[in-house]
């Protein structure tokens, strides 16, 4: 990749970001497409979002993806914000416009395109969520999206799922959600067909750590699926578990490439090479694995 006076700027803006995997896999299909942009990533704390917003306007940044903290902070600033972040009530990606920026958000297309890919009758399908902070919402609307008829979510903390489900009430999600304590789970995982890990635990480098124990992923039908938002290690133990039984898996390897190739065509407003990026992602990790 050649950058000029003329290169076009988007990027990423979290605190931290430096572990961020958007710059390769953007910057890969960036190069194939041979189109003038170059995809940086931005360090800015909680306390430098306006500043940064303002610096980014004055040096005509066209767009940008949004990482922890800033997903829901974020929204203040917006000139507008796509209806699927509003129900969501978080932004993962911003392009700018003459009135000012605008959002949307991206993870739920994301979560839910393997799943589309299958031959599956999502009205008798009920799943059963693992968590309830920020990635858990998009799995939500992702659900339903899905038309999926009732929706589980499962927590450690009585007030945040408390906190969790008042979040919902007056969209069209308020009579599916149902939340639960994480003592539950020995009634729920037997009566799902979908059983969806939102939650951190398992991540690198605690990979040997699952959030469902396997005593109890004995109790999932083996015509299930299994689907973790972690991407590495892939498979985690989540994931391996639920493969013992059976169960079809997905990592969140899909929905990290999917979320951003969305973000990336509505930028630079064409097609982009969707399988470079997976690509990207896939000897990248291939790469850090046998380091």
């Amino acid at each position: 990749m050649q950058i000029f006076g003329t290169t076009k700027l988007l990027g990423v803006i979290g605190d931290p970001v430096k572990h961020s995997f958007s710059p390769l896999m953007h910057n890969a299909a960036i190069a194939e497409l041979g189109t003038d942009y170059v995809y940086l990533a931005f360090p800015i704390s909680a306390n430098n979002l306006k500043t940064a917003l303002d610096g980014f306007r004055a040096i005509d940044l066209k767009g940008f993806s949004i990482t922890i903290p800033h997903k829901q902070s974020i929204m203040a600033h917006l000139e507008a914000i796509a209806p699927e972040a509003q129900m969501v009530g978080a932004v993962n990606t911003v392009w700018q416009t003459e009135t000012g920026w605008q959002g949307t958000n991206t993870d739920v297309a994301g979560f839910i395109a393997p799943l589309k890919a299958l031959d599956k009758d999502w009205s008798t399908v009920s799943p059963v969520i693992l968590g309830n902070g920020g990635a858990a919402r998009a799995v939500v609307v992702g659900c339903h999206q899905l038309g999926c008829p009732q929706i589980h979510v499962i927590g450690r903390n009585p007030e945040k799922l408390t906190t969790f489900a008042k979040s919902w009430q007056g969209t069209p999600l308020e009579q599916k959600l149902q939340t639960h304590l994480w003592g539950d789970l020995n009634r729920l995982i037997p009566t799902t067909k979908f059983l969806v890990n939102s939650t951190p635990v398992g991540m690198h480098p605690n990979i040997d750590a699952s959030p469902v124990s396997a005593e109890l992923m004995k109790l999932l039908s083996s015509d299930s699926i299994a689907y973790d938002l972690i991407y590495t290690p892939s498979p985690t133990q989540f994931l391996q578990l639920a493969q013992n039984q059976g169960a079809t898996i997905f990592d969140g390897l899909e929905m990290l490439v999917q979320q951003g190739a969305i973000a990336l065509e509505k930028w630079l407003a064409q097609p982009v090479p969707v399988a470079t990026m997976r690509q990207a992602l896939l000897e990248h990790l291939a790469q850090k694995t046998k380091a």
